[in-house]
């Protein structure tokens, strides 16, 4: 069996779901498997399903593709994997696109601005 079809395997690990993480560079050749560092971790998790954070994020418990496009109020798309629609309402209703910041519960009220829609 090759070393790429042994990475995308899951294996269950303590009774949790779990991936295999290459710790070195042996991915880049197809050598035989045991020639690289194996480790056992839990697999991330999305409310009760399993997610690749390679190609995934969990959104409000729903696991959607990285490249997923939402539009902020009428015309202004945005990507919910890095960052919130935030309605505000100072004055005239508008739409901020915020950042969302790795490894924070990110919130419109603290989340950097990375632009504003009309």
């Amino acid at each position: 069996m090759r070393l790429r079809e042994l990475c995308q395997r899951r294996l269950r690990c303590e009774g949790r779901p779990a991936v295999l993480l290459l710790a070195s560079l042996a991915f880049a050749s197809e050598g035989v498997p045991g020639s690289g560092l194996w480790m056992c971790q839990p697999a991330p998790r999305c409310g009760d399903q399993v997610y690749n954070p390679l190609e995934q994020c969990c959104d409000d418990y729903t696991v959607l593709p990285l490249n997923r496009i939402r539009h902020c109020g009428p015309h202004c798309p945005y990507w919910p994997c890095f960052e919130l629609c935030c309605p505000e309402s100072f004055g005239r209703p508008r739409f901020v696109v915020r950042l969302k910041v790795l490894g924070v519960n990110s919130q419109c009220h603290s989340s950097p601005t990375s632009r504003i829609c009309g």
